[in-house]
This record gives C-alpha cells, structure tokens and sequence, in this order.
C-alpha cells in the first residue's frame, strides 16, 4: 500500500480533491467524482467502479487497512483538522476517494422479466434524486433513468444523499426521446405521473413490465410524456396543495408496484 502525508491546504493534490467536490466542470474535464464514507466506497466498488485516490484520516488508518489494500489506489494521509476542511459530514468514518466516472447507456441495463423502472424527466435537486435512487434501492428497481437532467449524477450530495444508492441501483442518463424509444421497444408500459386526465394510482396494473415517469414539482411533465404514456396516475391530495416532493411520490408509486406484485 503506497501512502503519502499531506499536512497543508494548498497542497495540489488536496485542492483538486476539494475542486473535484464543487465544480462539476472539473469532474467532466477529469472524468473523476467523489465519494465520501465507507459504506457509500463499498456499495462503490461492488458496482464495479474503480478508486484512483484514497484520502484517509491519518489516525483511522488502521481500521481503514483492509478497504484501502482493496482498492489498490495510492493512500493519501491527512490529519484530523485537514480532513475536516474536505469532509461534507461527521461520522464518514474518515475516508474520501476520487473515483473513476463509468458512464452507463440505455443499452447496458439488464432488465428482470417484469422490470420496474422509475423516470424523472429534468429533475434539478441532487437531494430529490438522492432520495429517489433510495427508494427505487429498497423497491429493487430494475433502474432509475434520469432523463434531459439539470443536476450532475455525480455531484457529491446526490451520493451522500442516496446513501450509495447510485451504485446499488443502475442509473442512466438520456433524452426523453431516447428513453421513450427504449421503453416501448422492450414493451414497457409507460405510467406518467399527473393530475390531469388521470387515474388513482392504486386502481392502475403494475404488474407487467411498469415505468413510472415523474416531473418537476413546479412544471411537471413535459407534453412528449404524457403523449407517449399507456396510462396517466395520480395520488390522491386531500389537503389544499396540489402536489408531493417528488421523491416521496416515487416512494408512494414504488410500493404499490411491490405491493401488487407481491399480492
């Protein structure tokens, strides 16, 4: 295991670790992302994804060993105070890596007999898609599909807040129109999420081959979606709002794919 101490901020190395966090420019041009914690690294490499740098608390090392011979990566080592300057959270158990970015396509998703997919069409918040990836995560989701994005997949607090989740679950990013194509050509029924022209949701057949396809909050679906659907569902709001944070609808329509799949 190679291993380096770095004691200052204005290291090089460490100021490109702290520019790989912020700017999602940087992470193209370098094709490099980073994750922070030992769990969301696991879920990491059991994907399939390949650390080039490991940064470590210097005084966790120990604990740290068996991860970082896993990776094969060269081990940088900081001291408490300056791994809290790069640290997003407490309680990461001292590990940040840069890790090599490994695009997915449509064409890549290896589907069950019946795949469950979810679809977020320009969806903006890493938290909403964080959360989003950890449902379809505990549905076991076939894939998330993020379609015309406005949020970078690997931008840092989409990962802490999928708890990895981007990893467990397969997650590609296309056009609409691509996405649209791909589901019909694989006899995926496509469920668009929608208050007008709708069904309750419960009511809808889930059981077959399901997509369910889910907007902004502000805007929602754009009109190729709702052209393109098998069917339009809504949830039913009682109160004076009109509609969920997206990723609490995604929870809701998930479960009740599980729920009757599982009746």
């Amino acid at each position: 295991m190679r291993t380096e101490t770095i004691t200052s901020a204005q290291n090089p190395k460490f100021k490109n670790l702290l520019l790989l966090q912020e700017k999602s420019k940087a992470r193209r041009e370098q094709g490099l992302f980073v994750v922070e914690g030992r769990r969301e690294l696991e879920h990491c490499l059991e994907a399939g994804f390949r650390a080039r740098t490991l940064f470590v608390r210097e005084d966790l090392l120990p604990r740290l060993e068996p991860l970082a011979m896993q990776t094969g990566c060269p081990v940088i080592l900081l001291s408490p105070a300056l791994y809290a300057k790069a640290a997003y959270r407490d309680g990461t158990e001292g590990v940040i890596a840069e890790v090599e970015v490994r695009e997915r396509r449509l064409e890549d998703l290896a589907l069950s007999e019946h795949p469950l997919v979810v679809v977020l069409e320009s969806v903006e918040k890493p938290g909403n898609l964080g959360a989003v990836l950890r449902s379809a995560d505990a549905a076991r989701a076939d894939a998330v599909i993020v379609c015309d994005p406005l949020t970078d997949l690997w931008n840092p607090n989409l990962i802490r807040a999928s708890i990895g989740a981007v990893f467990t679950v397969p997650t590609v990013c296309a056009s609409s129109a691509e996405t649209i194509g791909w589901l019909k050509s694989r006899g995926i029924r496509i469920l668009t999420a929608q208050l007008q022209d709708s069904s309750w949701y419960y009511d809808t057949d889930m059981t077959g081959g399901t997509a369910l396809v889910m907007g902004t909050e502000s805007t929602g679906l754009t009109d190729v979606w709702r052209r393109a659907a098998d069917a339009h569902i809504r949830i039913p709001m009682l109160g004076r709002l009109d509609s969920l944070n997206v990723s609490v609808s995604a929870a809701i329509l998930l479960f009740e794919a599980v729920r009757q799949r599982n009746a």
